[in-house]
């Protein structure tokens, strides 16, 4: 009898054979990571010519207006698309009732005219909340200790149409009241504001990875331990944030957000599959703080790590980051 073809004694298929050069790995790689897939937080703060360091967040500063022109000035160059401004509102300016977060003429909307005038060409974001501007360290106004949603959404309103009259170009509310994305595109509108556009956070959950940021903009000792459950999403849904996006996304918001980031890619995935819409994630500090601390324990290694992390991101589904590693990723990104 004929001996029947030979078994081979490996497998046909071997995964690793397109993994063995460096030309073949690129050829078949999925996602890729550049520098238009970043937006760089940056905390501005009252003063001049100072530069000052957030103990939790080794290597983020917070700037104030007259330093904006370089820092931006340098984002820009490495080929980042927009800033998120932050504001660091000294406590005396902070009430009840954040009157600050309206005048047009507080931090966030002279470091909106700062940088328009010096960079036009660069976006700006800024956050639509009332947590930096509060006596109380919340996204909204406190009645009987408990934050009250349509009051809130009238000072949120107001907020939104300073900072579009200073020039910013995306209104971000990050606050996570009912309904104030379809009351800040009213509101816009009726100020004759229609091209600003909104990137919604929307889906905010009530995070213990804040801690840092919190600590950048000072909210931390005005909040007093309490707690932002009732308005911030719970960590354990992922359905009901599939119901924020699409009120979003039905209220006008032309961008939707997750955030934090990394213990939320799952949600990047469905917010991504199930709306199709530019969707970004807020890749927060307590995640920088994680891995900046353990790279300088000699944990890991940094830069391989946060290229690998913000390309889970894109992986994910994401169009876009926001991350305090803007600047350094930029920098490997383009070989500088």
């Amino acid at each position: 009898m004929a001996p029947g073809p030979a078994v081979p004694s490996f497998p046909q298929t071997r995964m690793r054979r397109n993994r063995q050069h460096e030309w073949s790995r690129r050829l078949v790689r999925e996602n890729r990571l550049s520098t238009d897939d970043l937006i760089w937080p940056v905390f501005v703060q009252e003063g001049a010519s100072t530069k000052s360091p957030v103990a939790t967040m080794p290597g983020v500063n917070r700037y104030t207006v007259d330093l904006l022109t370089d820092a931006v000035g340098e984002a820009r160059d490495l080929g980042i698309p927009a800033v998120a401004l932050f504001p660091v509102v000294p406590a005396g300016r902070k009430t009840p009732e954040a009157e600050e977060a309206y005048n047009p003429e507080n931090l966030v909307c002279r470091a909106i005219r700062t940088i328009r005038q010096s960079h036009p060409d660069i976006g700006v974001i800024c956050d639509v909340a009332l947590d930096p501007f509060n006596s109380d360290g919340h996204d909204g106004i406190v009645r009987d200790s408990y934050v009250v949603n349509d009051e809130t959404l009238e000072a949120l309103c107001r907020q939104a149409v300073v900072q579009s009259q200073a020039g910013c170009h995306v209104i971000a509310p990050s606050d996570m009241m009912d309904g104030r994305v379809a009351a800040i595109r009213t509101a816009l509108d009726e100020a004759g504001h229609d091209r600003t556009m909104i990137m919604a956070y929307a889906a905010k959950y009530a995070s213990g990875f804040y801690g840092p940021f919190r600590d950048a903009l000072g909210s931390a000792g005005a909040l007093k331990g309490a707690s932002k459950a009732t308005y911030q999403m719970d960590p354990a849904n992922g359905d009901e944030a599939l119901r924020e996006v699409a009120l979003d996304i039905a209220e006008g918001a032309d961008m939707v957000m997750v955030k934090p980031g990394l213990p939320y890619l799952d949600i990047v995935r469905r917010v991504k599959d199930s709306f199709g819409m530019p969707t970004y994630a807020y890749n927060v500090s307590g995640e920088y703080a994680m891995l900046e601390f353990a790279a300088q324990a000699g944990a890991i290694e940094r830069d391989k790590t946060l290229l690998e992390m913000l390309t889970g991101f894109k992986r994910a589904g994401a169009d876009g980051i926001l991350t305090y590693f803007a600047i350094d990723a930029a920098r490997l990104l383009r070989g500088v």
